[in-house]
């Protein structure tokens, strides 16, 4: 009646090694389970990182044209800020379907 352990569950290597593999899979400050996450936390940043620098390049390219183009900068200043020349009135458009 009595069933008989197999022999390799007695074996205290293995106890020990599945009760390490558990401990650090699950109970471990640094555990598996956060490793994953923080290396899907790496990628999101790692592509974050990849299209801020093409903003800054674009941006950078965009400030080298205005400084070196007066006209560019010009019609950047009165698209984007609104400034006008004087004795000159500027009349503002605006599309029912634009959302600001």
């Amino acid at each position: 009646m009595g069933r008989k352990i197999p022999k390799w569950l007695k074996n205290r290597y293995f106890i020990v090694s599945v009760l390490f593999i558990v401990w650090i899979t699950f109970f471990d400050n640094n555990d598996l389970i956060r490793q994953v996450g923080y290396i899907s936390r790496l990628h999101e940043l790692g592509d974050r990182k990849v299209y801020l620098e093409n903003q800054i390049d674009s941006i950078n390219h965009q400030l080298h044209s205005l400084k070196s183009d007066p006209k560019k900068l010009e019609k950047f200043a009165r698209e984007k800020y609104l400034m006008k020349k004087p004795n000159e009135d500027v009349f503002i458009i605006k599309d029912a379907s634009e959302n600001d």
